[in-house]
């Protein structure tokens, strides 16, 4: 099996090459063969994929398009309409600051652009060193605590940009570039 992109043809083959060497495939490949290679388990390779390698790079969208024979586009077309799926590898720590309304009227913006000046990265982005990966999503479903960021994984109510930048130099282990 054959499909196309800029870069021309690429066999099954290719694309599993690509990624041979990497133990975390043995996961994907788990959960395609789990569901039989079938076309409707999409969404869920695309899951495990994103948990084994915390993020979709090109070369594993092609193999599970490949895997499951449905289009590349098709493929592209789930993974971009889930804001769960990324395309970047995260950074070493990660910052989520929630902008949905209680939280925006109650500050978010400020804490998150006291976050995107003191560390030099802007939402959606992970710091040149990646140790940061600032985020935002549009609702994280605790609003009696806005505003509301979670920190690597754990969820902080009634925050502040002091205190956020406090806690993310505790989890990066650094001072941030612009207080130094």
């Amino acid at each position: 099996m054959l499909i196309h992109s800029r870069a021309g043809a690429v066999s099954a083959q290719q694309a599993k090459a690509a990624l041979a060497a990497d133990p975390r495939l043995k996961l994907v490949e788990r959960a395609i063969k789990k569901f039989d290679a079938r076309g409707d388990a999409l969404l869920e390779v695309l899951s495990t994929a994103q948990e084994a390698f915390g993020y979709l790079s090109q070369d594993l969208m092609r193999y599970i398009s490949l895997a499951l024979h449905v289009p590349l586009a098709r493929v592209y077309g789930v993974a971009t309409f889930y804001h769960l799926f990324t395309f970047k590898p995260a950074g070493e720590h990660t910052c989520i600051v929630c902008l949905g309304t209680a939280c925006y009227v109650k500050g978010a913006a400020d804490i998150v652009s006291t976050l995107e000046g003191a560390y030099r990265v802007k939402a959606g982005q992970t710091t040149a060193d990646g140790k940061l990966s600032l985020l935002v999503a549009r609702c994280l479903g605790s609003c009696g605590l806005a505003p509301v960021a979670v920190m690597d994984g754990g969820v902080v109510g009634k925050e502040t940009p002091g205190d956020a930048i406090g806690r993310v130099a505790t989890l990066i282990g650094a001072i941030p570039e612009a207080q130094r």
